[in-house]
């Protein structure tokens, strides 16, 4: 056999083997696609993340998360179902099969990934845990709340971090825990506790919508954990998963290759091999996930990249006015990194 037929035999191969397969769905996947509707559970109620608006319209990072899924899956964003849940609830739902995804701003942890039937699918918000304090107090750093009372949600990390993070400086503190962060939060604001500690991006959400004089208050400037926050879904269905983690990447990628809500349209003509093969110009990445092949980019003509959804949630042009920080892309120094088209 000559050098070029063997040249020629091999790249045949690579290609089969690089061509995507088509999609085999498993029991979500077909559930969601029989329903016609993603079922997303949700934050009760949590500024820039997930809140429901004067009309009952679902809107935040996390909806949004929610919204792209069913833009993949049906071409339609609006085919979405949201289900609020407290901390207590949201893996017990997710496990009963009550909800499709879980994207109610829930940290990842190893025990979690690894003990609750569950598989997170991606990223998309960096957080830590911080501390909002009573400007009455005169704290100005963590360890000046030594022998104060401090609010908890239950259910959370934050409950372990905290008494680890006191008892490792023998420093105390009285811990005043509740069920939902409704009731912690109006304990927090009616001058129950000294202070109350979250992720950082759920403390100025509170700062932003529950009180009227936010000049009485400040978030201290210490983090005491990594709170890497993102969707999660059972593990008993590969297909939804590669959905829901592909759906996050794609709304990075289409950051990094500079294609937004408002030129997506004029990026299917791109000369760009990649643009091309995410937004389904070339190549069949929809044929390997089990959706159209133009999948991504309903995506982001109906929801938008990451940097769309990051600055109308919670960046610079949002009641948050959070920075991009760490929750930029890696080309600008921040941690958001999608894997490519290819």
């Amino acid at each position: 056999m000559t050098r070029l037929r063997l040249t020629m035999m091999a790249g045949l191969v690579l290609g089969a083997i690089l061509a995507p397969a088509p999609a085999v769905a498993g029991p979500t996947f077909d559930a969601v696609r029989q329903r016609g509707t993603v079922v997303c559970g949700v934050n009760t109620s949590l500024a820039g993340f997930s809140i429901a608006d004067a009309q009952g319209v679902w809107r935040g990072l996390d909806v949004d998360v929610c919204r792209a899924i069913a833009a993949a899956m049906f071409g339609d964003a609006n085919r979405t179902r949201y289900v609020p849940l407290t901390a207590q609830q949201r893996f017990v739902a997710l496990q009963a099969g009550e909800i499709d995804v879980l994207l109610r701003n829930s940290t990842v942890t190893v025990s979690r990934d690894t003990a609750l039937g569950l598989n997170y699918t991606g990223i998309n918000f960096y957080d830590g845990q911080a501390f909002l304090v009573a400007t009455r107090t005169g704290a100005n750093r963590l360890q000046d709340l030594n022998g104060a009372t401090i609010c908890i949600a239950t259910g959370t990390t934050h409950e372990l971090t905290i008494a680890d993070w006191f008892r490792a400086r023998n420093l105390t503190f009285q811990p005043l825990v509740f069920e939902n962060q409704e009731t912690m939060y109006e304990a927090f604001f009616s001058g129950r506790c000294d202070a109350v500690t979250q992720d950082s991006s759920a403390l100025a959400a509170a700062l932003s919508s529950r009180t009227s004089a936010p000049q009485d208050f400040r978030i201290l400037p210490d983090r005491i954990s990594k709170e890497p926050l993102g969707p999660f879904v059972r593990n008993n269905d590969n297909q939804w998963f590669n959905l829901v983690r592909n759906v996050l990447n794609a709304m990075i990628d289409a950051e990094e290759l500079g294609v937004t809500q408002a030129n997506v349209d004029e990026a299917l003509r791109s000369p760009d091999p990649e643009v091309q093969r995410m937004l389904g110009v070339t190549g069949e990445f929809g044929r390997g996930l089990g959706v159209d092949q133009r999948w991504a980019y309903n995506i982001i003509k109906q929801v938008g990249n990451y940097g769309d959804s990051f600055e109308r949630n919670v960046g610079r042009g949002s009641p948050l006015r959070l920075e991009r920080g760490i929750n930029d892309l890696w080309t600008r120094g921040g941690l958001m990194y999608a894997m490519p088209f290819r």
